[in-house]
């Protein structure tokens, strides 16, 4: 899938206020169900805790990556917040985050699956897009620069300087 199959516009906060990471996990569980009907968004943050206690989700430099396998799911949900104030995260480096991109996936991953955990891992070390998407002033900038990065990510050039 796309990420823009995985993450719509809806799902997508600027500018977000959390007093915590618990509260942030909380917020991200309510966007994470948006287009899922029959998922409720306590069972999603209960899920996100969970992993949580498993080990911390920061990837460093101010970015969190909270994922959860969900029973029931066909496909990937995702969904980004940037936080107004950066909250302690536990983060390894010990930076607060203010960039948290949330994944939902099926229990049983397919090769796309891992492919979608890919390419949200590379999207979230690339410097230069964490800059752009702190810079974002709306939710809407800020779903066109993760989609832009994306594209950048998959374009040819990209993929000969990975290869390089």
């Amino acid at each position: 899938m796309s990420l823009a199959e995985i993450i719509k516009p809806d799902s997508v906060l600027c500018n977000a206020h959390a007093r915590s990471k618990k509260h942030c996990l909380e917020i991200l569980s309510e966007l994470l169900v948006r287009p899922l009907t029959d998922i409720a968004a306590e069972d999603i943050f209960e899920r996100l805790i969970e992993r949580e206690r498993l080990g911390c989700t920061s990837m460093t430099q101010g970015v969190a990556f909270p994922h959860s396998r969900v029973e029931g799911l066909a496909e990937s949900h995702a969904a980004m917040i940037k936080l107004s104030d950066p909250v302690d995260f536990d983060s390894p480096d010990g930076e607060p985050v203010d960039l948290v991109f949330g994944l939902l996936v099926p229990v049983e991953l397919s090769e796309q699956d891992y492919a979608d955990i890919n390419l949200v891992t590379c999207l979230l070390a690339d410097e230069d897009l964490r800059q752009r998407l702190r810079a974002a002033n709306s939710s809407k900038d800020l779903h066109a620069i993760l989609l832009e990065g994306c594209r950048n990510l998959n374009s040819p050039v990209a993929d000969a300087a990975g290869n390089g």
